[in-house]
């Protein structure tokens, strides 16, 4: 008689991470058209031209505040907190429009079900505030398959390591049992800056070389490449 096997949500994971931790916009979402129409909504607001679509995909990733102290102009810097403010407030009428479409990215939800294991731990570490986070999760049906959700709410932005090394702290692990997953620089220099092995995606706002360039093992051409890089990665660790 053949031995049995595993259903596939009981197999052992083929990589040896623990605690793998997204970027969520850019990464797991494609949020690029709502964030260029509310941060021009918000320069708008105050009386400022909008920037360029190019610049603001350039910040995505920061923290909103820094983000937006990056696109103003140097005698606008005073104007950081009303624009930010403006910018929720931006948003907020976006969500509620029945036009509203921030669809996850192909094969997200699959490889997210694929990484699913006992051994495993899957987190968030993004700009967004927790809030905002919270309710896209929710969403996207998403709310209960993070084990660490990390915001600027209660850590410095993105490239500083501190909303890694707060993951890492809440479930137990160890930078060589954690990999990120992102889509820009920021991403992958706060890998860096915490000891993590990181790997880039192709598809969100920062091009492939300057994640290699950054310091990402490899850039994934899908989601659905993950498992098999992760394997590969881990291997190369041992």
């Amino acid at each position: 008689m053949p031995p049995a096997t595993l259903p596939p949500t009981l197999m052992p994971p083929a990589h040896s991470f623990k605690l793998i931790v997204f970027d969520f916009d850019g990464t797991l979402v494609d949020s690029q058209a709502g964030i260029v129409r509310c941060m021009a909504a918000a320069f708008v607001a105050l009386g400022l031209p909008a920037p360029e679509a190019a610049a603001v995909r350039r910040v995505v990733g920061l923290s909103l505040e820094l983000a937006i102290a990056r696109l103003l102009p140097d005698e606008a810097q005073d104007a950081v907190v009303e624009a930010a403010a403006a910018y929720r407030g931006a948003f907020l009428t976006w969500r509620a429009d029945p036009a509203f479409h921030e669809p996850l990215f192909e094969g997200v939800s699959e490889t997210l079900a694929r990484l699913d294991a006992p051994e495993v731990l899957l987190g968030i570490a993004t700009g967004k505030n927790l809030r905002g986070l919270s309710a896209a999760l929710e969403r996207h049906g998403l709310a209960g398959r993070f084990a660490t959700l990390q915001t600027p709410d209660h850590s410095p932005s993105k490239p500083h390591p501190g909303m890694l090394r707060r993951a890492m702290d809440e479930v137990g692990c160890n930078p060589c049992e954690t990999v990120l997953i992102g889509d820009t620089t920021f991403d992958i220099e706060m890998a860096q800056n915490a000891g993590t092995l990181s790997l880039g995606v192709s598809w969100g706002y920062h091009a492939p070389e300057e994640l290699l360039a950054a310091g990402a093992s490899a850039v994934l051409g899908s989601m659905a490449e993950l498992p098999d890089n992760l394997t590969s990665l881990a291997g190369g660790q041992r």
